[in-house]
């Protein structure tokens, strides 16, 4: 229950947060995308308050931790190298977010505001989603018959 309750006043500051900081209104964002047009420069705030707020997470003493304060253990991504895949991400996510002016965070809190592009926004995020599940899923599929037609050949 006291995870429960921590998760939903982290999930309420940082919706109110969202809000404060108008990231659920597409044209401050594309307006901060901008930069040889109208540009907007104070969601450069947003990002700094960020990396501040996320700044000591990353500091010796906290890192040391063998246990969180309310978890079992830490979740820690492992340390890969960049690569086509990570790019290719980030770049449909930029383009994305260029397009429609949300992310995903604040593309679903702006679903409260019952406009329909936010619906077809979030509609279209989750199809996105599914479809990367699809054809990863596929890829991986074929790369394993592959893999295994392979080997039958060789023995």
């Amino acid at each position: 229950m006291k995870k429960w309750l921590v998760a939903f006043a982290c999930g309420t500051i940082f919706g109110l947060g969202l809000a404060v900081a108008q990231m659920t209104d597409p044209a401050k964002v594309l307006n901060f995308l901008d930069v040889l047009g109208h540009w907007d420069a104070t969601l450069i705030v947003v990002m700094g308050a960020a990396l501040l707020t996320a700044l000591p997470a990353f500091h010796r003493p906290l890192r040391a931790r063998l246990r969180p304060w309310l978890g079992e253990a830490f979740s820690r991504p492992p340390g890969r190298p960049i690569n086509l895949r990570l790019v290719s991400g980030a770049a449909v996510f930029g383009v994305g977010w260029g397009i429609g002016g949300f992310c995903p965070g604040p593309g679903i809190e702006a679903l409260v505001s019952g406009h329909a592009e936010v619906w077809v926004f979030v509609a279209a995020m989750l199809a996105g989603m599914a479809a990367y599940e699809w054809l990863d899923a596929w890829i991986r599929r074929a790369v394993a018959s592959s893999d295994a037609a392979g080997a039958d050949e060789d023995g």
